[in-house]
C-alpha cells in the first residue's frame, strides 16, 4: 500500500463522514447511543449497590476474593455499555443500515473498559502508564482494522542471521506479550498465594505445599506461553528435551536438591513457618518463610540467614518449639552458708511465679511451677538454681532470665541476704624469725 492509496482511501473516508453527518439515520444513532450509556449507568449504579461485595470498601484484613469482587465492581458499567452496544449494532444491520457511529461507540467502550481494568488491577503507576500507551493503542489499531497493516510492515523489517530470520514484529511481539505474561503471572501468583494462605481449614504445613506447588505450576505455564510466543516450536523442544534435562539435572543438582527437600519438610511437617530453629553450626532464628531454594531465618537481632533446604534435611536440627511452644529455663545464683535454705527457697518461688511471662499457678502441673533448689556447694556460698517453664523462647524479645535474675536479687535483698562473692584469708604461719623473701615465697 503506497501513499497514493492512503491519500484515496482519506479522501473517501471524509466523504462518506460528510454525507452520514447529513443523514437524519446519524443523529438516530446519537440519540440510540445516549440512551444505552444512561440505561448501563443506572442499571450499574443499581447493582452495585444492592451487592454487598462491589459497594462496601472491603478492609485490609479481608479475603482476596472480596477485593477482587469489589475491583470489578468498576467494570459493571462498561461491560453492560459493551453488550447494549453490540446488540444496537446487530440490530442496525438486520434493518440493512449502517451503524457506523454506534460501532465507533462500542470501540470507545471497549477502550474504556481496558483502561479500568488497567486502573483497577495495575497498582504500580509506571506499570499502569505502560499498559496505557502500549496496549491501548494497539487494541484500538485492532479495532479500526488497521494492526494488520502495521504488522505486515513490521515483518517486511527483519534481519536474516544464516537460517534464522528476526523480524520488527517477533521482537516487538515478544516484548510486549512476555511484559504481559510476566506481570499477569506474577500478580496471579500473588493472589493465588494470599487465597491459599487465608483458607482456614489447611494447617500452617500444607499451606505452604500449596503455595508452593501454585508457584512452580504457574512459572511453567508462563514460560511455556512465552515460548510459543516466540515461535519455538514445543514438539521439536519435546524430542532433545530429555538430553537437556540430564544436562540441566547435572549443572542444576543442588537446585533440583534443595527444591525437593523443601517439599518434603512440608509434607513431614517436620519444620513449619514461626519454627525457632538452632542448626548445626550454632546460628539460631525463626523460620519466617520458604522459597523454593531456601528458608529464612529471622534472628533476634534483625538478621536474615538464607538456610538452603537441604541442610535441614542433611545436617543436624534442634527444632525448639516443634511439639511444644513452652520451653525450660534455668537461672542460677548464690547464697551464704549461714542462709536459712528452706524459707529462701520459698519466697524465691513466689517471686519467680509472680512475672507474667512464667507459667504459674495452681492449674498448671507441679512439674511446671516454678522450683528452687541446691545445685552444689561452693567455695563462698550454696550454689543455687531456679527453673521455670514458659511460653516462648527466652532471648531477644522476651528476655525472661534477665528479669528473673533482677527480681531474685532485689527479693535477696529485701530478705537480708547478701550474694556472697569469692573471698580468701591469708595465715601467716611463721613468728617473723625467717627473711621477708621467705615469707613471700610461702605466700605464693
Amino acid at each position: 500500500m503506497n501513499i497514493e492509496a492512503l491519500q484515496t482511501e482519506f479522501d473517501a473516508l471524509i466523504q462518506t463522514l460528510m454525507l452520514s453527518l447529513s443523514s437524519g439515520l446519524t443523529y438516530v444513532q446519537l440519540l440510540v447511543i445516549f440512551i444505552i450509556y444512561a440505561t448501563a449507568y443506572g442499571l450499574s449504579f443499581k447493582l452495585r449497590h444492592s451487592i454487598g461485595v462491589t459497594h462496601n470498601i472491603p478492609i485490609e484484613t479481608a479475603h482476596p476474593s472480596q477485593k477482587l469482587l469489589y475491583r470489578l465492581g468498576d467494570m459493571i458499567f462498561p461491560i453492560l455499555a459493551i453488550t447494549l452496544l453490540k446488540i444496537s449494532t446487530h440490530v442496525g444491520e438486520s434493518l440493512q443500515y449502517s451503524p457506523w457511529l454506534i460501532q465507533t461507540a462500542f470501540t470507545v467502550a471497549i477502550l474504556i473498559f481496558v483502561n479500568s481494568l488497567i486502573t483497577a488491577f495495575v497498582t504500580k503507576r509506571h506499570l499502569g502508564l505502560a499498559f496505557r500507551w502500549v496496549l491501548l493503542p494497539i487494541l484500538f489499531l485492532h479495532l479500526i482494522d488497521v494492526l494488520p497493516f502495521i504488522v505486515a510492515v513490521l515483518r517486511n523489517m527483519s534481519i536474516e542471521l544464516g537460517n534464522l530470520s528476526i523480524s520488527a514484529y517477533g521482537v516487538a511481539r515478544v516484548l510486549i506479550f512476555g511484559g504481559f505474561l510476566f506481570w499477569l503471572g506474577r500478580e496471579s501468583s500473588t493472589f493465588g498465594k494470599a487465597v491459599i494462605k487465608n483458607q482456614k481449614s489447611l494447617d500452617v504445613p500444607t499451606k505452604e505445599v500449596f503455595t508452593k506447588l501454585f508457584e512452580v505450576s504457574l512459572f511453567c505455564i508462563v514460560v511455556l506461553l512465552l515460548m510459543n510466543i516466540m515461535g519455538i516450536n514445543l514438539t521439536t523442544l519435546a524430542v532433545f528435551g530429555g538430553a537437556l534435562g540430564v544436562g540441566i539435572g547435572l549443572g542444576l543438582q543442588s537446585i533440583a536438591s534443595n527444591f525437593i527437600s523443601g517439599i518434603i519438610i512440608l509434607l513431614d511437617k517436620s519444620l513449619t513457618v514461626g519454627d525457632f530453629v538452632e542448626l548445626d553450626d550454632g546460628q539460631k532464628g525463626f523460620v519466617r518463610e520458604f522459597k523454593m531454594r531456601y528458608a529464612v531465618l529471622e534472628t533476634y537481632d534483625g538478621k536474615d540467614i538464607l538456610v538452603p533446604n537441604e541442610k535441614f534435611i542433611s545436617s543436624l536440627l534442634i527444632n525448639w518449639t516443634h511439639k511444644d511452644p513452652k520451653q525450660r529455663y534455668r537461672v542460677d545464683f548464690s547464697v551464704p552458708y549461714a542462709t536459712d535454705i528452706r524459707k529462701m527457697v520459698e519466697f524465691i518461688k513466689t517471686a519467680v511465679a509472680e512475672h507474667p511471662q512464667v507459667i504459674s499457678g495452681e492449674d498448671v502441673p507441679f512439674e511446671e511451677r516454678p522450683d528452687c533448689e541446691i545445685d552444689s556447694f561452693g567455695d563462698s556460698g550454696v550454689n543455687m538454681f531456679v527453673e521455670f517453664w514458659m511460653l516462648g523462647i527466652d532471648d531477644g524479645k522476651n528476655r525472661v532470665g534477665g528479669d528473673l535474675m533482677l527480681i531474685i536479687f532485689e527479693t535477696l535483698r529485701a530478705n537480708g541476704i547478701e550474694i556472697p562473692f569469692p573471698q580468701r584469708e591469708v595465715r601467716i604461719l611463721n613468728d617473723g624469725s625467717q627473711p621477708n623473701h621467705a615469707i613471700k615465697g610461702a605466700g605464693k
